[in-house]
Formats: structure tokens, sequence, C-alpha cells
């Protein structure tokens, strides 16, 4: 399993729209037969922070995530403009390690 931990900032003023965008990727990517969790959060105090949780079944299930017409339509150019991939990290559960 391969786990992705994704913090994201939207633009001021652009944060519903990150979140729109958000709640459309999180529903196309839970349905792609590799991905096994996608959950997106919003950060309490501060409606700009988003944190995304996504666990997938191995790295091919990853890439194709990353390859698919919606991660490329929303994720790529539909928050190019309008937010900032602040940080993002790949996790293994120590079970498989």
């Amino acid at each position: 399993m391969v786990v992705l931990a994704v913090t994201w900032v939207a633009k001021p003023g652009h944060e519903d729209k990150v979140a729109d965008i958000f709640s459309r990727l999180q529903a196309a990517s839970r349905q792609e037969p590799g991905c096994l969790m996608y959950i997106v959060h919003r950060h309490k105090t501060d409606p700009r922070r988003f944190f995304i949780y996504e666990q997938y079944r191995d790295d091919a299930a990853l890439a194709a995530h990353r390859a698919s017409p919606h991660f490329q339509e929303h994720a790529v150019k539909g928050l190019k403009d309008i937010g900032e991939r602040k940080e993002g990290e790949l996790y293994s559960p120590l079970a498989d390690e």
C-alpha cells in the first residue's frame, strides 16, 4: 500500500472554488480500482487550507491516479491558478515494510 498526504492552500477569495474542485476530484478518485481511500479535509480555522489523505493499492495505482483524466482536469488544470500545493509526502504502513 502507498499513502500520500498532501496539503494545499487556496489563494485568497478562491476557497469555495478549491473546495468544489476537491469534492469532484474526491468523488472521481474513489471510483479508481486501485484507490483504497481518498479523503479531503478542510482546516477547522483556516478555510483556505486543505489536507488530502490518499491510499492506493501500490505505486502503479498511484501512477494511474496521477495520469487519470479527472486528476489532470481538476488537480493539474483546475487548481493551477487558484491554489498551491504546499506539501506532499509518500508513506507506507509499517506492516508493509
